[in-house]
């Protein structure tokens, strides 16, 4: 329980990855707001059952607003706000030369403006108390990957904001990290599985060293672990949870 009696937001956790994280945390002992635009009832219910505290708040993350109002309802809801977890995100992926401008700033807009606004309005509450950790999720794809322009540049500038909101706010107790997970299954990645008889899943597969796919909890390990006390010195760092396939 290296969480207990603190609250966390985890953005786009109704479902995969996301939902893996706010359980994880929920686990840890932390009071968790599930933040998404589509129905969360499920992970909720999950959570409750298995003796945890949790709640659905809905919202759009590539507009501030409704992201300030997040943040005011975690912290009238259970009385503060500890743990932020940018994890929302969404694709679309084109060859760059045929890519429409709309798919370009529609990707921009949720992952990379998304995870500001979440954590510029987590800033300010968290300077205020003098405490507090920023987990923001990336991809290795931040490195580049061919149909993939809009989304390796979010979440290459995903990197950036977050390596800078570490050196400013270190001095308020707050640290500040990303995470880049490599190949984990959930239901979306699940569906490869039936593309060509398995193939584009094999194909995958094979790029991973340790010959699997990861789990969300296995991401959602890491970021209890950067929300704890234990990591109290670590911050600024990017984190491959990939199996050895980010290099």
């Amino acid at each position: 329980m290296r969480l207990e009696n603190k609250v966390a937001i985890v953005t786009g956790a109704s479902r995969g990855l996301g939902k893996g994280i706010a359980k994880k945390l929920a686990e840890e002992g932390a009071k968790v707001v599930i933040a998404d635009m589509l129905p969360a009832e499920e992970a909720v219910s999950e959570i409750t059952a298995a003796g945890g505290t949790a709640c659905y708040f809905c919202v759009n993350m590539s507009v501030q607003e409704e992201v300030a109002r997040l943040v005011q309802f975690a912290v009238e809801t259970y009385g503060t706000l500890d743990i932020m977890v940018n994890n929302a995100g969404i694709n679309r992926d084109g060859m760059l030369h045929k890519m429409s401008k709309e798919n370009w700033d529609m990707v921009i807009n949720v992952n990379l403006n998304g995870t500001f606004y979440g954590t510029q309005e987590a800033l300010k509450y968290m300077r205020q108390k003098e405490y507090g950790r920023i987990i923001n999720i990336s991809s290795g794809s931040w490195l580049g990957n061919i149909g993939q322009a809009n989304y390796a540049a979010s979440k290459a500038g995903v990197v950036g904001l977050t390596k800078s909101a570490a050196r400013e706010n270190a001095k308020k107790g707050i640290t500040c990290n990303i995470i880049c997970p490599g190949f984990i299954e959930t239901d979306m990645t699940s569906k490869l599985k039936e593309v060509n008889g398995g193939a584009a899943w094999d194909s995958m597969i094979a790029r991973v060293p340790m010959g699997y796919a990861g789990k969300p909890s296995d991401v959602g390990n890491m970021v209890a672990f950067l929300a704890s006390d234990e990591a109290a010195y670590i911050t600024s760092e990017v984190i491959n949870v990939g199996g050895g396939m980010i290099v």
